[in-house]
């Protein structure tokens, strides 16, 4: 039989509320920390985060709250679902309510711009003493609150964080898998937002099914040249928090990182396309770091460098994928042994 935990998820965005409300549902009491004191108490009231999740109730173990050393004091388990340009200032602040033994989880996928940590290491930076795990995958949060049937992995060289995430958050529609590789699992939750922007140009353009494939193709290729670079396993890419992650963002207007390269393709200005979407769309950042690294590291990147050029030098879409197609054109498949000569 399962044991009862207490999880506090930081961040009331939607990933956050359907993390939380499945502990809640699966019952555990969950804790969903919130910044803004009017929405928490609309959330705590209604039962519903209007905002991010509307028309999705929520559990009655969960409690939405603003008051983070009471979240954090009791928790077994924490989550951080915070978009990256601030998730070091939230645990900076969190941090002096949180014990050793309290395992922790990064959900977000981002770079932190400047220093080009993932948030697993700004994590093993300010909790040393943590047992630290990264949640990734497939997984659009409306459809998790739909309880459409969903994937994960949760990745950790600790075997107490994975087995304590498997048995928290797994349920019938919600399946929880296991990684060692850290490092690759979360790089491939960041990097893939980037394909996602371009997906949504191509789309937007009214690119064919066989263009639309090779991108898809060619972005798994690319970001797993980029991430063994830097460490990473390439066999992880292979999975849920590669291809799997890759696909679903890269074909679903649920995608916010697709949503605003859908509306640059449209014509509209990028600064506008992100407030219109009302949400962080991560891929933008990312975009920026990883241009940075791939010049500094000397990585074939062209899918990156082009969509730097359209979205941040503003260069011409069409002229940018003439471009592109003119490219090197290198090996199919990045991590094939060579065949010996006959």
């Amino acid at each position: 039989m399962s044991v009862t935990r207490t999880v506090t998820v930081l961040g009331g965005g939607s990933f956050g509320t359907a993390i939380a409300n499945i502990a809640a549902t699966n019952g555990h009491r969950a804790f969903l920390w919130m910044r803004d004191a009017k929405r928490a108490v609309e959330v705590q009231e209604t039962r519903e985060n209007k905002r991010y999740m509307p028309g999705y109730h929520l559990h009655e173990n969960l409690t939405a709250t603003t008051d983070i050393e009471h979240a954090l004091n009791s928790s077994d388990i924490i989550f951080v679902s915070i978009p990256s340009k601030s998730f070091r200032t939230v645990v900076e602040n969190a941090r002096q309510y949180i014990k050793p033994h309290q395992i922790v989880v990064s959900t977000t996928k981002g770079i932190e711009s400047g220093s080009f940590l993932l948030m697993s290491q700004i994590l093993e930076e300010l909790l040393p003493k943590n047992p630290i795990g990264v949640l990734s995958g497939p997984n659009l949060a409306k459809e998790i609150a739909q309880k459409t049937l969903t994937a994960t992995v949760i990745a950790s060289e600790s075997s107490d964080v994975r087995n304590s995430i498997q048995d928290l958050l797994g349920c019938s529609y919600f399946r929880v898998y296991a990684n060692l590789d850290t490092y690759g699992v979360e790089l491939g939750g960041a990097l893939k937002n980037i394909y996602a922007i371009m997906s949504g140009l191509a789309e937007a353009y009214g690119m064919g099914e066989n263009t639309k494939s090779m991108l898809v193709t060619r972005s798994l290729a690319e970001m797993s040249r980029f991430a063994v670079c830097l460490g990473a396993n390439p066999m992880t890419f292979l999975g849920l928090a590669g291809v799997g992650d890759l696909m679903v963002t890269c074909n679903s207007s649920l995608s916010r990182n697709y949503r605003v390269g859908y509306a640059v393709g449209k014509g509209k200005k990028l600064e506008d396309a992100i407030e219109e979407l009302g949400e962080v769309a991560e891929g933008i950042n990312t975009l920026r770091s990883v241009k940075a690294k791939a010049d500094e590291l000397e990585v074939y990147m062209p899918l990156v460098q082009g969509l730097y050029a359209i979205l941040i030098e503003q260069h011409e879409i069409k002229d940018i994928i003439s471009g592109m197609m003119l490219a090197q054109q290198s090996t199919d498949v990045e991590f094939i042994l060579p065949r010996h000569e006959v």
